[in-house]
């Protein structure tokens, strides 16, 4: 189920990133949101880091831009994810 939510999580973040104009950028925002809620329901925080570490870390890689911003989306979870 990880590999799965990770793919779904790149294809959602590398989409936003490349098409910030487009009118489906609210719909991707909620996904990751639901996303999170899913990590965070399963592993916490370690969960939200791990993945969110392995995402940038492809991003940055594949497509040369940082999706750190989004981050934020997952803001609300827990008190202790605040950026």
């Amino acid at each position: 189920m990880d590999f799965m939510l990770e793919e779904e999580l790149i294809d959602l973040m590398t989409f936003c990133l490349q098409n910030p104009n487009s009118i489906e950028i609210s719909n991707k925002h909620k996904r990751i949101t639901e996303i999170g809620h899913e990590l965070f329901v399963d592993g916490g925080v370690d969960a939200l880091e791990n993945f969110f570490f392995v995402l940038k870390n492809r991003i940055t890689e594949e497509i040369e831009k940082d999706p750190s911003p989004m981050r934020s989306l997952w803001n609300g979870l827990t008190d202790k994810w605040q950026y």
